[in-house]
Formats: structure tokens, sequence, C-alpha cells
């Protein structure tokens, strides 16, 4: 299928005029508003959805600007409820409201207004269903660098006929300055990041967001469906953990306050309910029901609980540090979710199966597969190894030697996954067994493909697995070619990994079983793209049901 801007924009709504709202406000309006983010629904309930938009002002305009928004049953239908809302300086001009009052299991539609008439874009979400459902569609997204390349995924989604929701494993935006991860195709194609440094201040957050927000692509797959988001690292910055992350350094300041203003951020900008009063900021865990047939729990792996990495991800540890990094990957005390998380997840997936629902779908950020890494000599033979080596960068060559003796040692293709985390994987696989649930876990983070079939230290089946690639980010497979083939041969919970092209997931969940397609799209270097699947995948349904298989 042929996707071109042009017809995205027709995806995405003409924003037109209407009679100005009847408001009044605190002080004198600017002399112009615009939408020029779209706008956004997310965490839908059987009741309703959140809607978001910024109100565009001119530069420099400092006060508050009061919104009408609606919300129809139809694309040009009357409103059945609306409201004002107040799109505050304090909040970078960014409004949310919390739609409630409407009828499970359908689709709705909603726009802003502004006192002059102006009117936003027409976004699309449907409310969770109740009772028998027959079936759910997610779309499954993750790790979406600006100066990555065009956001053609996007641009799939919102053409698809069927779409109860997007699920966001994290990466949203990214920290990097404009020489930073990734420069090289964002320099090639003129896609660099606003603001051009390391975004480390509230304004600096915020401004990274808002590029984001003016993809048409991105705009377009927000206005066609809810998104259900958590953060992963660079919300925040790469590798971050409780206390700290790989690219936060002490010239950066206190990690608390930069932690503090990206979540500020990130609350603004994106359309998720605010944090329960009750909890961490960080604490951003949470259930949603789709009526009788899965259950979805969203997790936190970042920013709550986790322990401080063995290593960053991309590392290569010499030789003489593999047995400290063993003795550290042996403490059992190391955290991923922890305890307070780990209860709520258990009374979650236990009360889901409990209901008699067929599926435990689990939002999490890392891979959660053991994987270990490739032994690129043995699979390429060591004639052509040595040629692979020597048309690489003197860096890179370093690095994958390097790393060729960890893995053979028996270190893990990713420390930064749950393989980092070996005891807290295998208290979680105690916590399914509890719970009586073998959950379908989603991931992001890793910038590729995967389809796994998780098992316990005992060689329970404990959950099976679907990694979704990147929109834009770069992978492993752009430096080694049919890498994610090579990791596939060499693990048994691995079906199968693409670590070379772009694209998400595309999940579709029946009484009976789960079909994930991993959709990739042709080039992000373009905005003209071809979509294809690169493999199909299904598992039955149920704690009983068996691994994925090639459908």
């Amino acid at each position: 299928m042929q996707i071109n801007r042009r017809g995205l924009l027709a995806l995405m709504g003409a924003g037109g005029t209407m009679g100005a709202a009847s408001v009044t406000l605190a002080q004198p309006a600017p002399a112009a508003i615009t939408f020029a983010h779209g706008v956004a629904s997310g965490d839908p309930a059987a009741d309703g959805a959140v809607i978001w938009t910024r109100a565009t002002a001119d530069e420099g305009f400092g006060g508050d600007i009061v919104l009408s928004w609606y919300v129809s049953a139809s694309a040009d239908g009357s409103p059945v409820v609306e409201g004002d809302v107040t799109a505050r300086a304090s909040a970078d001009h960014t409004a949310k409201v919390e739609v409630a009052g409407l009828q499970p299991g359908r689709d709705y539609y909603y726009w802003f207004t502004a006192a002059d008439g102006t009117r936003s874009p027409t976004g699309r979400f449907r409310t969770l269903p109740v009772g028998a459902t027959d079936e759910v569609v997610y779309a499954v997204a993750s790790c979406q660098l600006w100066a990555g390349g065009f956001f053609n995924a996007y641009a799939d989604m919102a053409a698809l006929d069927r779409l109860d929701a997007v699920i966001h494993l994290g990466d949203y935006i990214y920290e990097y300055g404009a020489d930073g991860y990734g420069a090289e195709v964002g320099k090639a194609i003129g896609r660099l990041p606003d603001p051009p440094h390391e975004i480390v201040t509230l304004a600096d957050y915020r401004r990274r967001h808002a590029q984001v927000k003016t993809d048409p692509a991105m705009q377009a797959a927000h206005a066609r469906a809810a998104f259900i988001c958590v953060w992963d690292d660079h919300e925040t910055a790469n590798d971050s953990w409780v206390g700290g992350a790989e690219n936060h350094q002490s010239d950066e300041g206190d990690w608390a306050a930069r932690k503090a203003v990206a979540m500020q951020a990130y609350f603004e900008w994106m359309p998720i309910r605010d944090p329960n009063p009750v909890r961490a900021r960080e604490a951003i865990f949470r259930a949603f029901e789709f009526g009788d047939l899965a259950t979805l729990a969203m997790v936190e792996t970042r920013l709550l609980a986790r322990s401080k990495q063995v290593m960053p991800k991309g590392d290569a540890p010499p030789a003489e540090a593999l047995a400290a990094l063993f003795a550290d990957l042996g403490d059992e005390s190391r955290e991923m979710l922890g305890k307070d998380q780990s209860d709520w997840l258990e009374g979650v997936l236990s009360q889901s199966v409990q209901a008699g629902k067929p599926w435990q779908v689990l939002g999490n950020q890392v891979v959660m597969a053991k994987v270990a890494g490739p032994d690129l000599e043995a699979e390429l033979g060591p004639d052509a190894y040595q040629q692979t080596l020597a048309a690489m960068p003197e860096f890179y060559r370093q690095r994958i030697a390097t790393s060729m003796q960890a893995f053979r040692a028996g270190v893990p293709f990713n420390l930064d996954g749950w393989d980092g985390y070996p005891y807290a994987r295998e208290r979680l696989y105690a916590l399914f067994e509890r719970a009586g649930s073998r959950p379908l876990v989603l991931a992001g983070d890793s910038h590729a493909a995967w389809t796994n079939n998780l098992h316990d230290n005992g060689g329970r089946l404990a959950a099976v697995e679907i990694g979704c690639t990147a929109i834009t980010s770069p992978s492993y497979g752009s430096l080694l070619p049919g890498l994610g083939k090579y990791l596939a041969a060499r693990n048994e919970e691995v079906v199968f990994c693409d670590q070379d092209r772009k694209g998400y997931a595309l999940v579709r969940l029946t009484p009976e079983r789960a079909v994930a397609e991993h959709v990739v799209v042709s080039t992000v270097t373009q905005p003209e793209f071809e979509r294809s699947v690169a493999a199909t995948f299904v598992a039955d349904a149920g704690a009983e049901g068996g691994p994925f298989r090639p459908a």
C-alpha cells in the first residue's frame, strides 16, 4: 500500500471554523489561536477517555486560554457531551479533559474550538467494551527518534480500518542533541532535534515533546485512536533507573530535579490521566479492562524501583570485568517493579483470571526473554567474520570483538532488559503462576521485532512475548544486517527476531487466540513508503494456551 503526505492530511480531518464559543476570558485573548500540535486521546474507559490538545498562541503570550470541547457519536454529528477547558500557561498551554458519560464499546469523535471559532482537527477514540467481546485490536509502538527518520509507521496505523487502541511502550521522545544519537540520518534528511542541545530543563523537555507532535503522521495516529502510554528511559535520559541514568552527568544538575521536570512535561503533553495523588508520580502503572476478553496491565520499569544496570546497554565488558559483572547479576535483591507494583500486578492478573478472561496482557518496556548474544564468528565463518569486522569503523571493530568474548562467556545480549535482572524475572514468573495466568507480554525499547516464548528456570512456559520494532530509532541490524536471524538461531526462547526494519506490531485478540503481525515500512528516510508484514504468529488463549507458532 502506497501512502503519501497528502493522503495523510485527509486522514487527520480538516481544521475549519464554527460559531464562536460563548466564553469569557479572564484576560485579553491573543490575536489568533491555532492547533499546531493536533489532538490526541488516551487512557480509554468504558464511559469515556482523556482528550488532549495544545493551544498555540502568539509568540510571547503568557495568559491562560479558554477552549471549548465537544464529543460526538459520529464524525459529522451533534455533540453528545461538551464543555470548556483552560489551556493554562503554567501547563505550556496544553489542555486535557477526562470525558465521561459515554456508552461502552463504541467509537466517538471529538474536537476543540477557540473563542474566535477556530476549530481543531477531529479525533476519534473507542471506549472500552463491557461484557461479551469478540475481538480487540492493538497497535504496539515504541522508540521514535525524531532525527532517525519519518514516522511512516504512524501513517500506516492511521489508515487501519479497525484499531481499538495504540499501546505505546516508551521512548516517545529522546533527550539527545543535534550531534547526538542518530544525528547522521537527521542531518541527511533535514530532521534535527529541537532544541539542538541535550534536553535538561522543563523548557527543553516541553520543546522536544512539542516537536514530536508537529509530525503529520504522529498527529494522524493520535487522531485515529486512543493511546495507552508508559514512558521508558529516554523520556528522562538513557538507561534511567531509580537513582540516576547513564546519560545524566553531575554537571547536568540533580537527577531528582531533572526527573521531576521530565515527568511534568510528559503529563502535560501526553493524553494520560494525571497521576494518583496518593502515589508517587513515578507510579503510572494502571489497568484497562476490555470486556470479558482481556485485561491490559501497564507496568513501570524505569523510575519507580529499578536497580542500577550492571553495565549500560551496548557496552562491551572486558575479560577482567566479567567476574564482578556475574556477581552483580547474582544479587537476588536487584529489582525491576518493586513490591508495591508487584502486589498490584498480582491482584490485577488474579482478578482477571477469576473473571474468566482468556487474556492477560502486560504492557512492559523492555524485552523479557532470555537472549544470549550471537557468536558471529561461528555464524558467519572465520573469513566472513573478519571481513565484516574489517569493513567497520575501528570503534565498532573493537566493541564487537570484545562483545563476542563476553557473549561466549555467558553475558546476555542486553543487560538493560530483564536479562540484567534474572532474579526479578523469576519472581515475576512465580507471580504469573500464583495468579493462574500465562500472559501475553508486550515489549519495546530494543529497536527490533521479537516473537518469544518465555520459560521459567524450571522449564515451564510462563508467558509469550511480542516485541515491537522501532518507529525510527537505529537498530544493530544497520551495522550487522541479518543479526536477528542469528539471535533466533542461538536462543531457544526466540522464535523470530528482525533487527533490520522499522514499523510496529499489530495484535488481534479473540477468545480463542492471539494473532500478532510484525508490520514493517520500506523506508524511514523519505515520507513515501510501502508497508508489508514481515511475519505473523499465533498463540492459543488461556492459562493452558501454547507457545507462539508461525501462522
